[in-house]
């Protein structure tokens, strides 16, 4: 996930440093809001390789500003000589890092420390874009630092449920809930019918950003890519529709599977999607509002691809390619209903074509648009070097900040990867 400095669009990125300035405090407040009534305790621990720690988070995107704009183009010094091992996540050319799935042994710094040098990293960066020596390089990686944070918003929510899912007050049945408001609630009722936008005419179909506003560098260069027709569902599939998929003994006949999904189903025991569970003859989901009936009209969520893949089989359909799936929001007009910025679970789409509810697995695997390049610099290692074993999800979830909901937005997992808020959407060739 990334931008471009140099960056396609390096005027319309940043814009004037006071305005970068007043977003650059509301994006750094926006994360300490999301660990508002939450203990260090809540904080400190891993509970999967996949997930790190939420005081991780909030300071790894300090170490980000850091790293990346005011030690290079303001000439600062470290504020915190050391934490760079710990807090580097992936950047081979920024030095030696903390072994990931170790981010839960790192009780130290502690969540105070972390804290006052995030108050410490704003500081430094409001007063330096107060003298006005920032390039326009510096400006646009800054504004790529806020929505690096943005995305690791987005992963402190699915990483603390993860977290909370695992505590063991749920053997008895008393599921610990982050947030009591902001619920989706159970319709009592299946979605409505599934009907599907069909485009019966192959064509020509420009993909990729446009170049107004921010977007990563995996998003570039728009090109041209050839459609065959196709139809495609108007809304994502249900939790009731795939709850017809698990009824069936989906999860134990191995002809709507992959290989490797197969494999991962008898090794890992999946039965259902992440976070259900039976009670008696009742399916309940685990949620960041604690434990609640499943919502039959709401899309499922929390599957991985080979789910996703299994279950469009097993109704007679298939999922989308990445490009049919732009082509069809960017034709209808698909857009986000806003939810405001606390966690909240999915819930069912209220119009056709509705986004931004759960992520959509697509069949198309991560890799470059023709003519794609790197960053300059570090922030080249921030999208292109995972471009190899990844599948791409399209739309944006209810843990996604507004502005990350766009038609050309490339998110990417394993396919294996059930933990973020992921579901499917249906595509057909046409009858």
């Amino acid at each position: 996930m990334s931008a471009e400095p140099k960056f396609a669009n390096p005027a319309s990125l940043a814009g004037p440093p006071d305005q970068l300035a007043a977003r650059f405090s509301e994006v750094r407040a926006a994360s300490l809001a999301l660990i508002e009534g939450l203990d260090a305790e809540d904080l400190c621990p891993q509970s999967m390789p996949d997930a790190s720690p939420g005081k991780w988070h909030l300071a790894h995107t300090s170490w980000f500003f850091e790293a990346m704009v005011l030690e290079p183009f303001a000439g600062q010094a470290a504020l915190r000589p050391g934490w760079a091992f710990l807090l580097n996540s992936y950047y081979e050319a920024l030095g030696s890092r903390h072994p990931r799935p170790q981010r839960g042994l790192l009780t130290r710094p502690s969540l105070r420390q972390i804290l006052d040098y995030r108050e410490e990293v704003n500081q430094s960066l409001l007063s330096w874009l107060q003298t006005g020596a920032a390039s326009a390089e510096a400006l646009g990686l800054i504004e790529l630092g806020l929505h690096h944070e943005q995305q690791h918003q987005e992963l402190l929510i699915t990483d603390l449920k993860h977290l909370l899912s695992c505590n063991a007050l749920i053997l008895d049945g008393r599921l610990p809930a982050w947030r009591s408001g902001g619920a989706s609630t159970p319709s009592g009722s299946q979605a409505r019918a599934l009907d599907w936008k069909v485009f019966d005419t192959a064509g020509l179909a420009d993909v990729g950003a446009t170049g107004e506003g921010f977007s990563f560098d995996n998003e570039h260069p728009r090109h041209r890519v050839w459609l065959p027709p196709f139809a495609i569902a108007e809304r994502p599939v249900s939790n009731g529709e795939y709850l017809d998929f698990i009824e069936a003994g989906g999860y134990r006949d191995p002809r709507w599977w992959l290989s490797d999904g197969w494999a991962s189903v008898q090794a890992e025991g999946w039965q259902a999607p992440l976070y259900w569970r039976k009670d008696d003859q009742h399916w309940l989901r685990f949620g960041v509002d604690g434990s609640r009936p499943i919502d039959l009209a709401a899309p499922v969520s929390h599957i991985s691809y080979y789910e996703a893949d299994a279950y469009a089989r097993f109704v007679g359909f298939r999922l989308p390619t990445e490009a049919e799936w732009e082509m069809a929001a960017v034709a209808g007009g698909w857009q986000a209903t806003p939810t405001g910025t606390l966690p909240r679970e999915p819930r069912a789409a209220r119009t056709a074509g509705g986004i931004g509810e759960v992520w959509e697995w697509t069949g198309s695997a991560y890799a470059p648009y023709p003519g794609f390049r790197t960053l300059a610099g570090a922030a080249s290692e921030y999208n292109g070097k995972f471009m190899s074993g990844q599948m791409v999800l399209r739309g944006g979830s209810c843990a996604s900040p507004a502005g990350h909901l766009r038609h050309s937005y490339r998110n990417f997992f394993p396919p294996q990867a059930r933990w973020q808020f992921s579901g499917v959407r249906l595509a057909r060739d046409p009858s």
